[in-house]
């Protein structure tokens, strides 16, 4: 049986992962269970799994959690804090963990997790958009597996048959939605507001998200992460975008031959095969054909996808200070200081003030990410 900690259960891919989980209790078991701040879910979670261990990532909660698990009648250590979260992922509590946690605040988890051979599933590219040489260190540390759960990097994998390498791989290419302005030019997203892209009852990750997929900056981030995880050059990734909902995978061999495989747009349909791969679904459908024809995206209007492969090609840390400066820029779109368009420029002006440098741990990384979004509201401050 296979235990598993989620990281970010609170969020919806942990709560897709835990129904997973649930449907097969002979196979899974949630052990390890943790949470940003959302102490009511998270008890509600571990009352139904049972897990030996609870972590709330807020240091002042942790106190409310045990008094509501112990209220709950559930009975497993509880822990608080990033390095209670990180001892998590790396404890022999858990053989498999689902990294769910968004942002630069999940690679310590994957890092983790990697460094001692776990089973990792992860949930959100940025992990490995931003600290992917890092990543890869831990891998060949550890000699741990890794399987993406986002749909066209999912399908990236299933081509390439989970392998890390692949030389005789000419091209990949990833083909997603183009998000809501795809055809659009630029002149016609000058005046686009927030409320174009999420509902005022949207929060937190879904408004950055719904933004992020908009600009194609989410594309860009997950042709960063392509480049990490397959280690294939920058120039070697292709994306490409369609008007559909799902998201597939091109994989063209130095042969000449072409492969191709569907996205799947149930993300627990993906967790259940990232487990095991042996829950019964059967593989995902092969494609011989693309549903509709895709493109490849305006880069002139959509400049973030641009900024992202510059990003990559300058290797480093610009990919961190890339999302760093984005998830600033987006937040001043959504609270209304500065229109859509600007978000490139304001992301273009910091990698211009910060040259790359080296990767070479977390710490430098996080501090790094830091500098970046003080100079991104700096240049907030100076256009007002």
């Amino acid at each position: 049986m296979r235990r598993v900690a989620v990281f970010g259960a609170t969020g919806s891919v942990g709560i897709d992962a835990l129904d997973v989980v649930l449907r097969y209790p002979d196979r899974y078991r949630a052990s390890v269970l943790s949470a940003h701040r959302n102490v009511e879910a998270l008890v509600k979670l571990c009352a139904l799994h049972r897990p030996d261990l609870a972590i709330v990532a807020d240091p002042a909660l942790e106190a409310e959690l045990a008094r509501r698990l112990a209220a709950a009648g559930v009975q497993c250590e509880v822990a608080s804090g990033s390095k209670a979260v990180t001892q998590g992922a790396a404890s022999t509590l858990c053989d498999t963990v689902i990294a769910a946690i968004p942002g630069l605040a999940g690679v310590a988890v994957t890092l983790a997790a990697a460094r001692v051979g776990k089973r990792l599933l992860l949930a959100h590219q940025e992990s490995a958009a931003v600290a992917g040489s890092l990543l890869q260190q831990a891998f060949a540390e550890g000699g741990g597996e890794w399987v993406p759960l986002s749909p066209a990097l999912h399908a990236a994998y299933q081509c390439l048959s989970g392998e890390r390498v692949s030389d005789d791989v000419a091209r990949l290419a990833l083909v997603t939605p183009g998000g809501p302005f795809l055809g659009r030019r630029r002149a016609e997203l000058m005046t686009v507001l927030p409320d174009r892209l999420c509902t005022p009852s949207d929060r937190g990750t879904r408004r950055r998200t719904a933004v992020n997929i908009a600009s194609l900056m989410d594309q860009g981030l997950h042709v960063i992460a392509a480049h990490q995880l397959f280690q294939l050059a920058p120039e070697r990734v292709d994306l490409l975008v369609h008007t559909e909902e799902r998201a597939y995978a091109l994989i063209e061999r130095n042969n000449g031959s072409l492969q191709a495989q569907s996205g799947e747009s149930d993300s627990r349909r993906i967790i259940a095969q990232a487990l095991v791969l042996e829950t019964g679904m059967g593989p995902l459908e092969r494609l011989s054909d693309a549903p509709t024809p895709p493109d490849r995206p305006d880069i002139a209007t959509f400049r973030c996808l641009a900024l992202a492969y510059q990003a990559a090609q300058a290797g480093g840390d610009a990919p961190a200070i890339l999302n760093a400066a984005n998830e600033v820029a987006v937040e001043a779109f959504l609270t209304g200081a500065r229109p859509f368009l600007s978000i490139a420029d304001l992301i273009e002006q910091v990698l211009m003030e910060l040259p790359p440098e080296p990767v070479v741990d977390i710490q430098i990384l996080s501090e790094r990410d830091r500098t970046a979004r003080a100079a991104a509201r700096r240049v907030l401050r100076n256009a007002c």
